[in-house]
């Protein structure tokens, strides 16, 4: 650790609790947006279109009123999710709900649709037993009882659920019986399946939010917490208690046990968690977390190898701004944007505020490259799902990000702060900069929507990642990526055996015309979203990449040569002798 960023520390603590004695609900943290740079010029191949309507993707996810918001619970939104129920290689889409205080419409509901192979969905919501009239917020998916089944855990307002995939299309709530139903209501915000003491089953992380009792709650300017830019708004969180985080040791019988206290997750106080990632940041072989916070510095947990976690967050650079503010810490994509072999963090915040992104040294500490990468240049929107994605295939992964406010009465008074916004897509230009698109990218991104939770995959198999988006009170965008040009790609599924089925955990290094990009299998990330679990590579001009596979188990596997533009599954070798081929088939 350089002495700088710890003689940095005195600074940033001060800040803190300057920035804690200001009135507000939220973080004031202000940035200056930089000025755009000159168009680089180069064409970008991917362009996105919104076939929700086409795919079947009709329902709105409801989530609080339209034109104003009495409680902070109707603001905050849901996730989404890409997984495979039914086993068949095609991706099928999960959506979160939540109801409104007054009047909920018939047919609010948690939705499952099954992908028919054609572009379009069938809903199979009722018949897969998914139903579900609450207030929604996350979903992580991981095989927690290895049968080769992916399950669900979804967090909410009152109760978290566990439905375990029955492998006949339905899903049973086992909340009770697996141990994981609380006494009282609380507030889950993100989550996410990790096998943090690598005994090959999933362990269980949740974030809880706020400490939240509507007959407690004050009302839309009752004080200084319930009041943004002078106008009278829902209160909180700041002015409210936060939750308390949770961690469930998986005891391998499909039950699971409150670890939190000997974990030392218990005891970090004073957070509004929201999405969590589970990801080895410092490369020692054992999972650490990291949790954005909205209005509180953000977590990062680092495994201690022994059944515990110490937060370093501040030590390590990622809990506060570049200048030592909190921010409003609401969505967080992974992914290796500097090439380097390394995993770095790309994190969402409230409008005035830049997004974050830090760029990881290989040993878990971080530099802040906002500025530095040019993603500085967007303060007007708040900001929820995040990705470090590969979008057009050319071998540099991109940033992408959704937005929408959470005050619609605002947008009256100030309606440079509108409800509804468009998304944001930052190309990679392989210098360590990125160059903002919005129009550029199509239709589907220029659109706008007051969205949430998103989810990258590639729901017709055809090379490219899509994006599915949350947007409140609204159908879901679907937003069909069609890449043009030369550039190949390589899309990769793990299946452990020693390590837990989903191979949650597992990273892979590939290597392709002089470059290295990391990938991790990761349970959630975006905002309170799972991603299409199969990692995608795009490759650029290159026809083939080298592959090594750092397995949650702690081994290593290679397989050389990959041709490019296929889709192969490559399932863990237990012996001693690990062999490629026969680790590879083909999907």
């Amino acid at each position: 650790m350089n002495l700088t960023r710890r003689s940095f520390l005195h600074y940033s603590l001060a800040a803190l609790a300057a920035s804690n004695a200001l009135a507000q609900g939220v973080a004031p943290r202000k940035s200056k947006a930089l000025p755009r740079m000159p168009p680089s010029g180069r064409p970008f191949n991917a362009r996105f279109t919104d076939v929700a309507k086409a795919a079947g993707l009709v329902a709105p996810v409801i989530y609080g009123a339209l034109d104003h918001k009495d409680y902070i619970l109707e603001t905050v939104g849901c996730g989404c999710a890409f997984f495979d129920y039914d086993n068949d290689g095609w991706m099928d889409i999960f959506l979160l709900s939540g109801t409104r205080l007054q009047n909920p419409p018939l047919g609010a509901t948690n939705r499952l649709y099954r992908n028919n192979r054609d572009g379009t969905f069938v809903e199979v919501t009722e018949k897969a037993g998914l139903h579900s009239l609450e207030w929604g917020c996350g979903v992580c998916v991981g095989d927690y009882n290895n049968d080769g089944w992916e399950d669900l855990f979804c967090t909410f307002y009152g109760q978290n659920k566990l439905y375990r995939n029955n492998r006949d299309g339905t899903f049973t709530d086992v909340t009770k019986q697996a141990g994981l139903e609380s006494p009282k209501a609380r507030w889950g915000a993100g989550c996410t399946f990790f096998d943090y003491d690598r005994d090959g089953h999933l362990d269980l992380f949740v974030s809880n939010y706020v400490d939240f009792d509507p007959a407690q709650v004050p009302r839309p300017g009752d004080n200084a917490y319930c009041n943004w830019k002078g106008v009278p708004v829902n209160c909180g969180p700041r002015g409210l208690p936060p939750g308390c985080h949770s961690l469930y040791h998986n005891n391998g019988d499909g039950t699971f046990t409150d670890v939190s206290v000997q974990a030392g997750i218990a005891k970090l106080r004073g957070s509004y968690g929201m999405t969590a990632v589970a990801a080895d940041f410092d490369e020692d072989g054992w999972p650490d977390l990291f949790v954005a916070c909205d209005s509180t510095p953000s977590l990062l947990l680092m495994n201690q190898r022994n059944g515990t976690f110490q937060e370093d967050g501040l030590v390590r650079g990622v809990a506060l701004s570049d200048d030592g503010m909190e921010q409003a810490g609401m969505g967080v994509g992974i992914g290796d944007y500097s090439l380097d072999g390394h995993l770095d963090i790309f994190k969402t915040h409230f409008a005035d505020d830049t997004p974050g992104l830090y760029r990881n040294d290989g040993k878990g500490n971080f530099d802040n490259t906002t500025i530095a990468a040019r993603v500085g240049t967007e303060n007007r929107y708040t900001c929820w799902g995040a990705g470090i994605i590969d979008l057009d295939n050319d071998g540099f992964p991109d940033l992408f990000m959704t937005a929408g406010s959470v005050y619609p009465e605002v947008e009256r008074a100030l309606p440079q702060y509108p409800l509804k916004n468009p998304r944001i897509i930052f190309r990679n230009l392989g210098n360590g900069t990125f160059e903002e698109l919005i129009e550029e990218a199509g239709s589907g991104i220029a659109a706008a929507h007051c969205s949430r939770g998103c989810a990258f995959g590639d729901f017709d198999n055809d090379g490219d990642l899509d994006i599915l988006i949350i947007n409140l009170n609204e159908p879901p965008s679907l937003l069909r990526n069609d890449v043009s040009g030369n550039n190949h790609w390589l899309k990769v599924k793990l299946q452990g055996t020693k390590s837990n089925r989903s191979a949650i955990g597992a990273r892979i290094l590939a290597k392709y015309d002089g470059k290295i990009q990391a990938q991790e299998v990761l349970s959630q990330s975006s905002f309170f979203s799972a991603n299409d679990p199969r990692l995608h590579f795009g490759l650029g001009r290159a026809k083939s990449a080298d592959l090594e596979i750092y397995w949650p188990s702690g081994s290593c596997q290679t397989a050389k040569g990959i041709p490019a533009n296929q889709i192969i599954t490559i399932r863990e070798e237990t012996s001693a002798s690990l062999n490629d081929k026969a680790a590879r088939t083909r999907s």
